[in-house]
């Protein structure tokens, strides 16, 4: 066995990607989601109507049960929506989805990370770069994801929690190459859309101590002409 990696949003397109990525790459491999992911060796399903630290309790004592003892080398977390809106209109409910779309979730997988990552392991959230500056038509969304940003510079701080010598980073892609993006945005420009595998790739390299960022760092995900890029937001 490579090593143990826990995904939350493990039934996400993103998710499911990954999950396969390791385990074809010979990992113990957890998802954590609102569905089961029956091609991970443990499939954690949250309880969708307990509050967030029901939640984070909930989690937390099924991933203990899992490890029986042992310790991940990384925990991911590609958990999240979108919604978009205004000031003008159901600001308080769309926030209130983004919240436990990305805040809840980062916050319970850095909770995880601190409770069960090997000394020099692995944590990555999802910001998203729109969310560097102002986002007025999708104003919770933007909240939500800058939350995230912000939640990762903690993480890379002194006296975090985390384990000693731990990578703490987020992921800021555009746009992801997914079947439902395909789907609502058929006429777009594909060859701008970072494909999942290469999400997936970059992940595993991240894990093994390959090419890794600065810890703290949002790295930007930039596709043109079909090729990525990682750039490095300067926040």
């Amino acid at each position: 066995m490579s090593g143990r990696v826990v995904i939350y949003g493990g039934r996400g397109a993103l998710g499911a990607t990954v999950v396969s990525h390791f385990k074809a790459n010979n990992w113990w491999v957890g998802s954590i989601d609102l569905a089961a992911n029956e091609a991970a060796d443990v499939s954690i399903v949250v309880n969708k109507d307990a509050d967030f630290v029901g939640q984070e309790q909930q989690i937390l004592s099924e991933v203990s049960s899992a490890l029986n003892g042992e310790k991940l080398d990384a925990v991911i977390c590609v958990a999240g929506g979108w919604a978009g809106g205004n000031a003008k209109k159901d600001l308080a409910k769309n926030t209130d989805l983004m919240m436990k779309q990305s805040i809840w979730t980062s916050a319970i997988s850095a909770t995880v990370a601190a409770n069960n990552l090997k000394a020099g392991g692995l944590l990555v959230l999802t910001g998203a770069k729109p969310a560097l500056g102002g986002t007025p038509g999708m104003i919770g969304y933007g909240m939500a994801k800058a939350a995230v940003h912000q939640l990762t510079k903690s993480l890379a701080a002194k006296d975090s929690g985390l384990p000693e010598n731990s990578l703490a980073v987020a992921i800021l892609p555009i746009t992801l190459d997914t079947p439902m993006n395909r789907k609502w945005m058929p006429d777009a420009d594909h060859s701008t859309w970072t494909p999942l595998e290469f999400v997936a790739d970059l992940f595993h390299k991240w894990t093994k101590g390959a090419e890794r960022p600065a810890n703290g760092s949002l790295v930007q995900l930039v596709t043109k002409n079909s090729k990525t890029d990682l750039v490095i937001a300067d926040q």
